[in-house]
């Protein structure tokens, strides 16, 4: 049974950025930078038939490639923090194409994301940081930016259980369609 999610790929040279960021948080257990991406839709653990169901659809999607930008970090878990991020600029082609991923997902038979559609890039999941160099980092990364980026495609990607997921797998890719 597949872990499945959909999601977008981070530039190599916009990854090595983030992986120069990693450091000085205790408690910070960083991600490698192969596994830097931006979730359009967790999909969980489906059979195979489900799993190919999506796929299909998902070759159906139509949209255009854009640009995105990476900017600012965050955390994730108000008082008790789970999660260092990198945020993503508003993009109202990103919110698009996210939102076609979650009605194919509800079509075929699975329910509503719960949470809200925040995107980001996970940069560190944490387990009782020290909050002064937690505190320390968001300050001194509050004005990060990345480049813009060319979106043209997303992927269908695949996971093994495990905790904070990854090593993530390329199951399909899909190219965004600049005639439309």
């Amino acid at each position: 049974m597949p872990r499945l999610f959909t999601g977008l790929e981070i530039p190599e040279d916009v990854a090595f950025d983030l992986f120069l960021m990693q450091g000085g948080v205790s408690g910070a257990r960083w991600i490698d930078r192969e596994s830097y991406h931006i979730t359009l839709r967790f999909i969980g653990d489906i059979d195979e038939g489900l799993a190919r169901e999506i796929s299909y659809e998902l070759e159906g999607v139509e949209a255009k490639p854009f640009r995105l930008r990476l900017s600012g970090c965050g955390v994730f878990g108000g008082k008790k923090p789970h999660a260092l991020f990198a945020g993503v600029e508003e993009s109202a082609e990103l919110r698009r194409l996210q939102a076609i991923h979650e009605r194919i997902c509800q079509l075929l038979g699975l329910p509503p994301e719960a949470r809200k559609f925040a995107p980001h890039v996970t940069l560190a999941r944490l387990k009782d940081p020290d909050l002064r160099a937690l505190h320390g980092f968001l300050a001194s990364h509050s004005l990060y930016r990345s480049r813009a980026f060319e979106v043209a495609r997303f992927v269908l990607f695949s996971s093994r259980p495990s905790r904070g997921g990854g090593p993530y797998a390329v199951e399909e890719s899909y190219q965004l369609q600049a005639g439309l």
